[in-house]
C-alpha cells in the first residue's frame, strides 16, 4: 500500500531563535520512499541535518524574527500488514542482553523506574516472562489511563501518569515503557505517523503518534499501549529512551506554536493522478 504523509507547522518568534527538529523520516524507512522527503521552510533559511546517538535525523535551523513555517509532504510504501504478533518471543536474562541494549533498562527523564519498580513487580511478577508479560503491562496501561488531548503537559512523567490516570499517547507509552524496564524488559520510545488505516475513522484532529518497542527473542517488537491492538501503517520518525530523545522540536529561546497540521492517509486510486502506481 501507499501512504501519503506530512505536516505544516508554524512558529512565531520575537527574536531569532535556534531550533533542533526531529521532523524527518527515520533512516530505516528511507528505502520505502516513493516520492522525495524534504522539509520546506518558509521563509527559506539555512538548515542542516545530522544523526544523533540513536540514529535519528536531526535538523538544525534558526527561526528568524517573526517566525517560520516548516512543511513536508511525501509518499511512502508500506506492507499494509498490521504490527506482527510473536507470542512465543522470550525474555532474555539481563546478563545475556547485548551491551547496546542495556541502556533501555535504565530510568530516564520521563520513565522513573525507581518510583514504579515495587508496583511493577506486585502487578506483573506472577505473569510468565516474555510476550505474555509485556502484553499484560500494555493491557494495564491501556485500561489504567484515560485518553484526552486536554490532559497533555510537557512535564508529565510515567509516575504522574500512574497517579493521575490521564494522558495522551506519549503518556501511555511512558508508563508501559517504565513498567517493562522495571521487569527487566528493555523498552524504547518511538514517535511517528499513524493514520486511521484499517480502522473506523476517528473524529479527532490528526497528530503524530507515540508507541514503543521491547526487546524479546533477540529483536525488537512493536507495542502500542494507547490503542492496544496491532495497527497498519506506522511510519517511524525517531526513537530513543523517552520523549526527551525524540522531541519533534526543541527551541533554544521563546517561540510560539501557532499552527499545527498533520496528515497521514492511504493513497487511493483517485489520488494517484500523479502517476504513482499501486504496489500492494
Amino acid at each position: 500500500m501507499l501512504i501519503r504523509a506530512g505536516y505544516n507547522i508554524r512558529f512565531e518568534t520575537d527574536v531569532a531563535t535556534p531550533m533542533m527538529a526531529m521532523l524527518s523520516l527515520h533512516p530505516s524507512r528511507n528505502k520505502d520512499l516513493v516520492t522525495p522527503h524534504r522539509i520546506v521552510d518558509d521563509p527559506d533559511v539555512p538548515a542542516y541535518d545530522y544523526l544523533d546517538a540513536f540514529g535519528n535525523v536531526c535538523t538544525r535551523i534558526t527561526v528568524p524574527k517573526g517566525g517560520l513555517t516548516l512543511s513536508c509532504d511525501f509518499t511512502v510504501q508500506d506492507s499494509g500488514k498490521p504490527d506482527p504478533v510473536t507470542p512465543d518471543a522470550i525474555q532474555h536474562a539481563v546478563e545475556d542482553l547485548p551491551d547496546d541494549i542495556l541502556i533501555y533498562l535504565l530510568g530516564s527523564r520521563y520513565c522513573e523506574t525507581d518510583r514504579l519498580s515495587e508496583t511493577a513487580w506486585s502487578l506483573f511478577g506472577h505473569v510468565p516472562a516474555g510476550w505474555q508479560r509485556v502484553q499484560a503491562i500494555v493491557d494495564f496501561a491501556h485500561d489504567h489511563v484515560e485518553f484526552g488531548y486536554h490532559f497533555a503537559r510537557p512535564t508529565k512523567t510515567a509516575w504522574d501518569v500512574y497517579q493521575e490516570r490521564q494522558g495522551v499517547c506519549r503518556d501511555f507509552a511512558h508508563l508501559a515503557i517504565t513498567l517493562c524496564r522495571c521487569m527487566n524488559i528493555p523498552a524504547r520510545y518511538c514517535t511517528g505517523y499513524l493514520g486511521d488505516i484499517g480502522i473506523p475513522p476517528v473524529d479527532a484532529p490528526m497528530d503524530f503518534s507515540a508507541w514503543f518497542d521491547v526487546y524479546l527473542g533477540g529483536t525488537w517488537h512493536t507495542f502500542d499501549a494507547r490503542h492496544n491492538r496491532p495497527r497498519i501503517g506506522r511510519i517511524l520518525m525517531a526513537r530513543g529512551r523517552d520523549a526527551t530523545d525524540t522531541a519533534l522540536t526543541t527551541t533554544f529561546g521563546p517561540a510560539r506554536l501557532v499552527g499545527f497540521d498533520v496528515h497521514t492517509d492511504e493513497v487511493g486510486l483517485e489520488a494517484r493522478a500523479d502517476g504513482v502506481a499501486p504496489t500492494g
